[in-house]
């Protein structure tokens, strides 16, 4: 076995594992609103949406991953090894998130730490002046305008989706509501971990078979089956498995939820990713959750919504993309300056 064939193996167990925890750190995103208002146990509930992001493997095909994998950085310049480091930059920044209990991007993780390591190997060869012009502008600016659509979408459509429940439920009583709404949101939920499947591995799609292209390994930038199988089950294990630091500041600290209000942001979030995956971009599951959990809890008030939360897992947000940038840049260093 050649010493490239085993670095093409590592990166794709890299990658795997990436998915994995993307699985596990978002896994809290899944259940955290169908546990909190007690519809499902927390066991019940992981088994729940782990099955439908499996399920969700030859759904929207692979548009996302053909966005991350060669439409964010020009592939002439990506190298097995950029790949390798940028996924440990994603995967540092995930594994310290989810020890702090910040429900930050695994997405944005991973296109951070993609670009840092393929600006850090461009500074290296051409110059710190040229490092940015690695970068596919068309494919950031899709990335970082549906950064900032998905959940407002999101919020909206949790919003308006409150009013058309209360306004058809004007005359039961919240207990009565809530009898329909426990059975409703197993629907919701579905759907709503279905739509992180589809979303979500197809990033991973993306990376792996970036790095077999970049090998010579395809000749086009055409996901093989076993790919797509390899990424749906890596996220349903960690889903399986499950992020629990995650699941209190989902579904409690932003605002308190009901069947009725967890089944509306549940089919709100599910219909913005759902129309991201559509038309090829990758977005933040736990950003659009997060927003439509926001969008029930202030149709009672603004008050009900705990804003100071929502600020700092904001401002986790936007460290995201700059913060796995760095760590992978300086895993590029390293493996550059030391092997």
């Amino acid at each position: 076995m050649s010493p490239e064939l085993i670095l093409v193996i590592i990166v794709v167990v890299s990658a795997l594992v990436f998915d994995f925890i993307n699985g596990f750190h978002d896994s809290a995103n899944s259940v955290a609103t169908i546990v909190s208002t007690r519809v499902l146990t927390p066991y019940q509930a992981v088994l729940w949406a782990a099955f439908f992001n499996f399920v969700s493997a030859f759904s929207f095909g692979t548009g996302v991953a053909k966005t991350v994998g060669s439409g964010l950085v020009d592939l002439h310049v990506v190298t097995v090894q950029v790949i390798l480091c940028g996924l440990i930059g994603a995967i540092a920044w995930d594994l310290i998130t989810w020890w702090f209990g910040l429900p930050t991007s695994s997405s944005h993780a991973l296109f951070g730490g993609y670009a840092g390591a393929a600006i850090a190997k461009t500074a290296l060869e051409k110059g710190f002046s040229h490092s940015f012009g690695v970068l596919i502008m068309n494919g950031w600016i899709k990335t970082i305008v549906f950064m900032v659509l998905a959940p407002l979408i999101g919020l909206v459509a949790a919003y308006g989706l409150m009013i058309v429940v209360y306004w058809l439920f004007r005359r039961s009583s919240p207990r009565k509501m809530d009898v329909y709404f426990r059975k409703l949101q197993l629907i919701s939920a579905a759907a709503f971990s279905y739509s992180h499947g589809t979303n979500d591995a197809q990033k991973t799609m993306g990376i792996v078979t970036g790095v077999l292209v970049t090998a010579g390994y395809l000749e086009s930038f055409v996901v093989p089956i076993w790919v797509i199988l390899s990424a749906h089950a890596a996220i349903a294990l960690g889903t399986l498995l499950g992020g629990w630091r995650i699941v209190h500041t989902m579904g409690a600290r932003i605002t308190r939820l009901r069947p009725r209000s967890g089944f509306c942001a549940e089919t709100a979030s599910a219909v913005s990713i759902l129309l991201s995956t559509a038309v090829g971009v990758g977005v933040s599951t736990t950003h659009v959750i997060t927003g439509a959990i926001a969008g029930v809890g202030s149709i009672q008030r603004v008050k009900a919504v705990r804003w100071g939360v929502a600020a700092n897992i904001v401002w986790a947000w936007f460290m995201t993309i700059p913060a796995a940038a760095v760590v992978a840049a300086a895993s590029y260093l390293v493996v550059h300056f030391c092997f």
